[in-house]
């Protein structure tokens, strides 16, 4: 109240001032006395000044909610912190106050991270007719200027909205808040704005997510088709030899136990490795080795540097048994497959190869569910740098090769 009161006194003294001073002069220029006259005009601009300035105070305390110094001024000042980098941020101020109502001009200079914008003047009241000292002097439009100040990684604004006038007029005019309206315009705007960017990245983030558990609940499932088939018939080929071959029966069950310690679920959150997939590679290929007999050979040709490197699991596996199925099971003389891993500008490769029947074999076509689960988990895991290509061994025969960058961490994928 008292705040209201001394600023709208303000705005009677200026105006008092400038009424009195040339009445004044002419008083004394003519030798008359011009006391009534006087007295009835500054009755009149009293009256006018005071319901402008009290229609100034009312709107700013419905706009701001208080009535202070900071409020009651045409001018207004902000310090907006923007929690991007300074060339996001200048965008999204941009665009901001380019969206304010009544914006006739915006000058956006983005080397010098500066907006410079001018605005028409919209009375709050409408058209009807008033009488009041702002339309004496004609003002009768709004300028802002904001500038990004770069930091580490955010944007500090500084906004300035202010009447398209000189300071001076401050003392005889209000702007009824139509520059506060343009301050908290501007700062609502920009947080909106980042709220929605942040809500686009948790929604990406959650769609990565939901991704990743797609491919790993299909994963699953695809082990619980070929798993039990694949135990089934071990354990049925270790019963048979236990009666005709015990020891070729225990090293099956050893490299079956082998298998499985690599296959079950880890306990905890450390990635598998290269060491370890080839390990249960070589104990799945032995276990055929002695189903299949001579018409299975195997050669693994992986540096022994390379075994503790970060691999996601059971992507060699898959590619191992593609090879198998597709590649020499369905060959009545078998074949070979070879395991080979080399490491070139930080990135490692790691192929399986078989001389089978190759792509064009009676029994090569399949649901390829395989394959596409190890694309999606590599994309998901290492985006671009990780890929897997499938191409045909010559002289016969399938080489499937993952390559996976050696600094980077498949803890995603255990």
């Amino acid at each position: 109240m008292i705040r209201s009161f001394f600023f709208i006194l303000r705005l009677v003294l200026a105006w008092g001032l400038a009424v009195f001073m040339p009445i004044a002069i002419v008083a004394i220029a003519t030798n008359s006395d011009p006391a009534g006259f006087m007295a009835f005009v500054l009755f009149l601009v009293v009256i006018i000044v005071v319901i402008a300035g009290f229609s100034h105070v009312r709107r700013v305390r419905l706009i701001a909610g208080e009535v202070n110094s900071r409020t009651l001024s045409n001018r207004q000042r902000r310090q907006i912190e923007i929690p991007f980098e300074a060339g996001q941020a200048f965008d999204l101020l941009a665009a901001a106050i380019g969206e304010l109502p009544g914006v006739s001009q915006v000058q956006a200079t983005r080397d010098s991270l500066q907006v410079r914008a001018r605005l028409d003047r919209i009375d709050p009241y409408g058209a009807q007719p008033r009488i009041s000292p702002n339309r004496w002097l004609r003002v009768t439009r709004n300028q802002i200027l904001a500038t990004v100040t770069p930091n580490a990684d955010t944007g500090s604004v500084l906004l300035i909205c202010e009447p398209e006038a000189g300071a001076w007029s401050d003392l005889f005019r209000v702007d009824d808040g139509t520059n506060l309206e343009n301050a908290e315009a501007v700062a609502r705007a920009i947080t909106r704005r980042v709220a929605e960017r942040r809500r686009g990245e948790q929604a990406d983030s959650t769609q990565t997510r939901t991704e990743k558990e797609l491919t790993a609940a299909k994963l699953s499932l695809l082990h619980a088709q070929v798993e039990p088939h694949f135990l089934y018939n071990t354990l049925a080929s270790a019963q048979h030899l236990t009666r005709t071959d015990p020891p070729l029966a225990d090293q099956m069950l050893g490299n079956l136990i082998t298998y499985l310690r690599h296959s079950l679920p880890r306990t905890d959150t450390s990635p598998s490795t290269l060491g370890e997939e080839v390990e249960r590679a070589r104990a799945y290929l032995e276990i055929l080795q002695i189903r299949m007999g001579p018409r299975l050979q195997l050669q693994i040709e992986v540096p022994r540097h390379l075994l503790a490197l970060p691999f996601p699991t059971m992507m060699l596996q898959t590619l191992v048994e593609n090879a198998i199925k597709h590649g020499l099971e369905p060959r009545t003389a078998g074949g070979t497959v070879w395991i080979l891993a080399r490491e070139t500008d930080g990135r490692v490769a790691v192929t399986v190869a078989d001389d089978g029947q190759g792509f064009g074999g009676s029994n090569s076509s399949g649901t390829g569910i395989g394959l596409q689960n190890v694309r999606e988990r590599l994309r998901l895991a290492y985006g671009s740098e990780a890929s897997l290509s499938v191409v045909a061994n010559f002289p016969n025969g399938v080489a499937a090769t993952i390559t996976v960058p050696t600094n980077a961490s498949a803890s995603g994928l255990a």
